[in-house]
């Protein structure tokens, strides 16, 4: 084949196992054969439609298959797939379609975007079938762009990140070298295919093995655990929230749990008494390190160290690797590293170092080869002279038997400069006080470390991708 990237896949996997399950939504499966046939449809209607090699095609939507099909169909023409947050405002997503000059939109029912060329799911199917069968193979090359995923934006306007077909492909080699991925796995992606993991360290790893991929549109508790014994689920990631809902269900005691194989959990620091709670129950948690930018896995964790390696986030990937600067800043170099943002030379030029060097943004300290993420470099504060890291405090508390959840921010002070803030999701029935909180830290964390506020909360704001919108708490009047 002409096409060396992404685009490519559906065929390649069709022609050595047509009959195999690609994915099963809401009780329909989808085979690998089929797939084929519907992505080739879908590009011959993109064609019709004025795409062609680089131009841009944006999806809206929740997970469901049509996002891999617009995906692999986008990728056969050698255009540029831009998966969109579904639960941006209308004026945020008119921002990041005007950004990467989108050629077609193709969006839910559910939404109703201002577009030239917008086509709705609510008659995908009837579009689909009229496009030709006839198998395209346009030249492709591994270097070109495939993807441009759009930060989280927790500051100032987001950038888009371009990640090659390359990038994919090789953390896609880290992802499988990692966990010994088989044919025989079923991910289930509960997470939103906009979010780089679930995209690449689920779904597009199952694909290239052969695996069945379970698609939920949405993370509810107890359709996840019905899928996981249904399904019989083998592999899965989520973020540390997603997990933690899992534990403070009611259902978590008698769940079956026996098909997992190994969880993977990224996007955030995650509390040490979490990881305990899975691995109590016998099961692999393995924690790995990256950011969007980095397609996007940059350590792991392997399931051989998880037990007495908790709460590392690993060494670094096969192909890649990680060093420190002289502030304890985390830096990447390797295959699966952005080339860069779209359109934003003066971003692209600040996010690397004059060797050449990915800065992530984030602290870390490297334990006998092994990284442990301390926290964002912007999210640590200052109290008193002495350097607090947020996620310190936050793995301490997380210990109490009352708290699911908890997030911690600097705020100013007219003394120490800046003390912390703790605002904490309860247990259900739990009523945990502040003098209560504070009284279980004095033994774990100096004193200087240890939140002067304690806000009880029943949830959190977060960006599309599960992480704690820390910059909305910080705004919150005391």
């Amino acid at each position: 084949m002409r096409n060396a990237g992404l685009g490519s896949w559906p065929h390649r996997r069709a022609r050595m196992a047509p009959t195999r399950e690609a994915f099963v939504h809401d009780g329909v499966t989808t085979t690998y054969g089929e797939l084929a046939v519907r992505t080739t449809r879908l590009a011959w209607r993109l064609r019709e439609l004025g795409v062609r090699a680089g131009d841009r095609v944006a999806y809206l939507g929740p997970n469901h298959p049509s996002f891999a099909e617009t995906m692999f169909a986008t990728h056969q023409l050698g255009a540029v797939f831009v998966p969109l947050n579904f639960r941006l405002t209308a004026a945020e997503a008119g921002y990041q379609l005007a950004d990467c000059g989108a050629h077609v939109l193709v969006h839910a029912p559910s939404f109703a975007p201002d577009h030239p060329r917008a086509v709705s799911l609510d008659g995908y199917e009837e579009w689909l079938s009229g496009g030709s069968g006839e198998v395209l193979d346009e030249p492709v090359d591994i270097s070109a762009p495939a993807l441009i995923l759009y930060t989280s934006g927790t500051t100032g306007r987001p950038k888009g990140a371009v990640l090659t077909h390359a990038n994919l492909l090789w953390n896609t080699f880290n992802l499988m070298i990692g966990i010994d991925l088989a044919a025989d796995d079923v991910a289930l992606v509960a997470a939103p295919l906009f979010h780089v993991a679930a995209l690449a360290q689920t779904l597009l790893p199952t694909f290239v093995k052969g695996g069945l991929s379970v698609l939920t549109p949405r993370w509810d508790v107890d359709a996840c655990l019905d899928l996981v014994e249904k399904h019989r689920v083998t592999l899965m990631f989520g973020v540390s929230t997603m997990f933690a809902d899992v534990v403070a269900s009611p259902r978590w005691p008698s769940a079956d749990l026996s098909s997992l194989r190994v969880l993977l959990c990224g996007g955030a620091a995650v509390p040490d008494a979490l990881i305990r709670a899975y691995q109590d129950r016998g099961l692999v948690f393995c924690q790995g390190y990256g950011l969007t930018e980095t397609a996007p896995g940059a350590t792991f964790l392997e399931a051989a160290d998880s037990v007495a390696r908790a709460g590392s986030a690993g060494t670094p990937v096969f192909f890649g690797d990680v060093r420190l600067s002289d502030v304890g800043e985390i830096e990447v170099q390797g295959p699966n590293v952005t080339p860069g943002y779209w359109n934003a030379p003066e971003a692209t030029a600040a996010a690397f170092t004059p060797d050449g060097w990915f800065r992530t943004g984030d602290i870390g300290r490297v334990e006998d080869g092994h990284l442990r993420v301390l926290d964002r470099l912007k999210d640590m504060f200052i109290s008193g002279g002495e350097n607090v890291y947020p996620a310190e405090v936050e793995n301490a508390l997380a210990a109490h038997p009352d708290v699911a959840e908890v997030a911690v921010v600097g705020v100013p002070d007219d003394r120490w400069g800046e003390v912390g803030r703790a605002f904490v999701r309860p247990r259900d029935g739990a009523e945990p006080g502040g003098d209560e909180l504070r009284a279980f830290l004095v033994p774990r964390l100096a004193k200087y470390k240890i939140p002067r506020y304690f806000d009880v909360v029943t949830s959190l704001p977060r960006t599309g991708s599960g992480k704690v919108l820390k910059p909305a708490l910080r705004r919150l009047p005391l």
